[in-house]
């Protein structure tokens, strides 16, 4: 006891309290003045350190000096009645509170107002397949997505995306804390038991903070009838959280019973991402336009089944962008009114075509039809970073990651949007919320190397790029990593692994990494070699940080302009968006 009270005396156990909460709020001021500095990662924890260090040193400093009327002083020469440590202690006391003050402001700050949900949002999770029958989840997937999607149509409404809130199908949950992980005030949730052409649809709102049912509603139906049901269960939550606008906006478009269900299952098959998905998924599509050849949603989900069996290099490339493209303009020509026809007929004309002016007038008037759909906002981020707007693509960006924040993808090329703008602190940030949220990500451990590259962080950059699952884009990285610390040697071996394995599919890449190594000539080279060959990597050449060292060539403006991508010519392309917050 007497150690204790000596300990209490000499303001140990205060100082011990103010040292840790004003450690714990220079964290804080660290962690922003970091990220908006974009200092080196290694800046927060280095900081760290020295913060605990510096805990001992104090407590010691605390028993063996004394501050005194004439300064400080050895706490053994200070007579014990002179003594003022009681005065020094209330001092402390004064300050810790203050600080605990400016601490709970700040928890609030962030907690409450910066980052709490706005009242006007909604989270739709998947309605759970209460059928005989397990195969008919396709159907309980889809009424969820439409009434998700009628709900995002309502300008004032907060509507979190489907990635997002389908990433919690199948699990245990709590309704409190899934609101929280999406930042939302409200939880619509449900379930779906079809039976023959008989349907019965339960819908229920929950204000999460309370954990309240504000509504709640079964309807028996028809098949026939399932358009008003969805259409039914929207406006009575827009009337519920007291929105009284849904009328004013476009319904889906309608059609027969077993055409919809064709399509439902068709984009069910569509989001297993699976090779056979994809193309049963086809199959399926076109019985679903054989029963109803004007179905717009129909032709856009099997555009996106090709699309995808593009990326999986499973039909031949010209055969596929051509009946994608046929199914895009079908569907405009049936929905000339629809934000996602022209969102995907966009994004044909960027990626496919490079037209970037008839890319502009789809990607506007999509987002003037459909300005919260994060499909369309995400691709117009990227649009904006190809035209060289990188601010305006990476507010764009952390628009839909806001908005869908479950979205691997989202996050990871909204990271590759602060890359190219060089905000690597933050790039990184990104990419490692993209790995943990899929560990699995091709292309994210790739992308968190070059920041780190970019940083000088060598080592860290050989651990993302050892770690990359695309081996490609592991040799890439590791070749000019190795050149980048001076090993010259693996360098070129892996480059000319790269070189006779891959050759004219990554003539993009090689120039990169000839641009690296400060070998021009070769670089513009591969440039010419990929422009050839149509790479459409070519897109953001002129925001890629990798060909710094060509900037000041002749050759890199007349190349840029060559691809169309000069400051003028991208300058000359009219697209003027907002986003509505």
């Amino acid at each position: 006891m007497g150690l204790i009270s000596e300990l209490r005396r000499r303001n140990v156990f205060r100082m011990a309290v103010l040292y840790t909460l004003a450690a714990w709020l220079l964290m804080q001021i660290a962690e922003v003045v970091i990220t908006l500095a974009a200092l080196p990662i290694w800046t927060g924890q280095a900081t760290l350190v020295l913060l605990m260090v510096g805990f001992p040193i104090a407590l010691i400093f605390s028993w063996f000096y004394e501050i005194t009327p004439e300064g400080l002083a050895l706490e053994k020469d200070v007579p014990r009645h002179e003594s003022i440590t009681h005065v020094t202690g209330r001092r402390i006391d004064f300050i810790v509170i203050a600080l605990l003050c400016a601490a709970v402001m700040m928890f609030a700050v962030d907690k409450w107002w910066v980052g709490g949900p706005t009242t006007l949002s909604i989270a739709v999770l998947p309605f759970k397949n209460m059928s005989t029958d397990p195969e008919q989840e396709y159907f309980s997937d889809g009424i969820s997505e439409e009434i998700l999607d009628q709900l995002a149509k309502i300008p004032e409404l907060q509507v979190i995306s489907r990635t997002s809130s389908f990433s919690y199908k199948g699990k245990r949950i709590d309704i409190s804390d899934v609101a929280s992980e999406l930042n939302v005030a409200h939880i619509l949730e449900g379930s779906v038991r079809k039976d023959g052409n008989r349907v019965r649809i339960t819908a229920q709102l929950i204000e999460a903070h309370s954990d309240t049912h504000l509504w709640s509603e079964t309807y028996d139906r028809t098949l026939d009838d399932i358009f008003a049901v969805q259409n039914d269960i929207a406006i009575a939550v827009a009337d519920s959280l007291k929105l009284a606008i849904l009328g004013q906006t476009r319904r889906s478009p309608i059609t027969n019973p077993d055409s919809y269900a064709l399509y439902l299952q068709g984009r069910f098959l569509n989001n297993l991402g699976s090779l056979d998905g994809l193309e049963k998924a086809v199959i399926v599509l076109r019985e679903s336009l054989v029963a109803d050849p004007s179905y717009s949603p129909a032709w856009l989900e099997l555009a996106k089944s090709y699309e995808r069996l593009i990326t999986r290099r499973a039909m031949p490339l010209a055969d596929a962008r051509a009946l994608s493209f046929d199914a895009v303009e079908r569907a405009l020509r049936l929905s000339p009114e629809s934000g996602v026809a022209h969102n995907a007929m966009a994004w044909m004309q960027y990626r496919y075509k490079n037209d970037l002016e008839s890319a502009a007038v789809h990607f506007q008037r999509a987002m003037e039809l459909d300005p919260t759909n994060t499909d369309i906002v995400g691709n117009v981020s990227m649009f904006l970073n190809a035209l060289g707007r990188s601010e305006e693509s990476i507010r764009f960006g952390e628009y839909q990651v806001s908005r869908d924040p479950a979205n691997a993808t989202a996050h990871n090329n909204l990271g590759i949007r602060y890359r190219n703008n060089r905000q690597f602190v933050k790039a990184e940030q990104a990419f490692s919320t993209t790995l943990m949220l899929n560990p699995a990500f091709g292309g994210a451990y790739y992308e968190l190397g070059a920041s780190r590259l970019e940083r000088g962080d060598y080592a860290g950059a050989v651990r993302a790029f050892e770690s990359e699952t695309i081996e490609v884009f592991s040799k890439i990285g590791l070749a000019m990593t190795t050149y980048a610390r001076g090993d010259l040697a693996l360098s070129n071996e892996l480059l000319n692994e790269l070189i006779q394995t891959y050759g004219d599919r990554i003539a993009y890449y090689i120039a990169q990494i000839l641009a690296l190594r400060s070998d021009a000539d070769d670089a513009f080279q591969w440039l010419d070699k990929a422009k050839r060959l149509g790479d459409r990597e070519l897109s953001v050449v002129m925001n890629e940080p990798l060909f710094a060292n060509l900037h000041n060539d002749a050759r890199w403006y007349p190349f840029l302009e060559s691809v169309g991508k000069s400051p003028n010519q991208l300058a000359a392309i009219k697209f003027d968006v907002f986003l509505l917050e």
